[in-house]
């Protein structure tokens, strides 16, 4: 019966925050395998970290198996232990006389191991030495071999903060990346509008049109600030969302009723592209809800699928009732809208970025979609804040279909 050390969870749990099993034999393991194979002149040397199951080999020299089952051999016994153990017969002891190693290839008649501590002081591994016959080793090679152990402990925390290193590294590159992005987004959203105010109103203010181009003219100017004034609150927003300061009074409303608002809001943009937007709703379907937060969210859905639909296309939108109240005053699982669209679709690499902040999948490059990468990150904000869920599920060219979940309103 192989022993199981008392501290065994934090010991796995230890081994799996570190990804020490993950990774395949390292140059600097196995060097650490060849100096206790030279300095205790054996023909095996390892570097082994013990998991719930199995012996993982880090570094080996004169041993072709890259792992073993944890049932079979000898580290099990110093993991558990927590201390070095040396085993100068294998026949003479009774535990591992019958191990496989010591009856079958390669006949182990030797062992000798220091355990390898974790920076928790779990024991996960150990360095360890074989041989063929019977043996010992001198104090000398025991200090070593302990040593050794010491240094493959460090190591695994160096390769672990290493590998850390280069996740932040790789973060910091996607978050730069993100910046420019917002940057060259946010540059056009405001330059446009800006440099169509500034020449509208230097012709105005040029003089010599009539009172009808006049009119025109100022017309364009002002849906060129309403749309500047529409970007600061969506910037503003997002940042109160992303600092929890943003307002929220959630009550007792009607889901249908707020998305029948929302759908009105985005009917005209739909109708220009010839697009049929429907609508299938129960007359009631009562959620806990923000009902200004959530038709902001919504009417951003409606117009991400006008955006992408192609004319001629379809939207369809669609309230499920809930189960009702729950049981106790909290809010339990309640309605769900779907907006099921016939448009471009987005690729499955692109599918689980969508909601990030300022994140702009291909589909709006390509077609030049303007915006900014803050509309979908803000509906799953809202989404959060209510304490619901959305999803969203797509395929190029065939459509796309988002679904959120609210809470019911809670019992009396």
């Amino acid at each position: 019966m192989i022993p199981v050390p008392p501290d065994e969870s934090e010991r796995l749990q230890e081994l799996a925050e570190l990804h020490a099993l993950d990774a395949p034999l390292e140059p600097d393991f196995q060097a650490i395998a060849d100096l206790a194979a030279y300095t205790c002149r054996t023909p095996i040397a390892l570097v082994t970290l013990v998991s719930g199951d199995g012996q993982h080999f880090r570094g080996r020299t004169g041993f072709d198996v890259p792992e073993l089952d944890r049932r079979i051999g000898f580290c099990p016994y110093v993991v558990s232990g927590r201390k070095p153990l040396e085993i100068p017969d294998m026949l003479a002891d009774p535990r591992f006389r019958d191990d496989p190693l010591v009856a079958g290839e390669p006949h182990v008649r030797y062992y000798a191991g220091a355990p390898l501590f974790g920076g928790r002081g779990h024991a996960l591994g150990t360095v360890c030495v074989l041989d063929y016959r019977p043996r010992r080793l001198d104090p000398e090679q025991r200090r070593i071999l302990r040593t050794l152990a010491g240094q493959a402990a460090a190591l695994l925390q160096l390769h672990h903060h290493a590998r850390q290193a280069g996740e932040v590294a790789r973060r910091l590159h996607d978050v730069e990346e993100l910046k420019q992005q917002f940057l060259r987004s946010v540059n056009h959203e405001l330059r446009t509008p800006l440099t169509s105010i500034r020449s509208y109103l230097q012709l105005v203010q040029d003089g010599g049109l009539d009172e009808g181009t006049e009119r025109r003219f100022l017309g364009v100017i002002e849906r060129n600030s309403d749309r500047l004034l529409d970007l600061m609150d969506e910037l503003l927003l997002m940042a109160s969302l992303n600092a929890n300061t943003a307002v929220f009074t959630p009550d007792r409303v009607n889901l249908s009723a707020v998305v029948r608002e929302a759908v009105d809001v985005s009917a005209a943009k739909a109708g220009h592209k010839n697009q049929a937007l429907r609508l299938h709703v129960p007359p009631d379907a009562p959620v806990w809800a923000d009902a200004g937060r959530l038709r902001h969210a919504l009417v951003h859905l409606l117009d991400n699928a006008v955006k992408f639909t192609p004319a001629e296309g379809a939207i369809d939108v669609t309230v499920t009732a809930g189960p009702g109240p729950g049981p106790g005053p909290g809010p339990a699982p309640g309605p769900m809208v779907e907006i099921h669209d016939t448009g471009v679709g987005i690729g499955a690499e692109d599918l689980e970025h969508v909601f990030e902040d300022f994140y702009r999948a291909p589909e709006a490059e390509n077609q030049a979609v303007s915006g900014t990468g803050v509309g979908l990150a803000i509906v799953s904000k809202i989404i959060q804040l209510h304490g619901g869920s959305i999803h969203m599920d797509s395929t190029p060219h065939e459509g796309t279909c988002v679904r959120i979940t609210l809470p019911a309103p809670p019992g009396p």
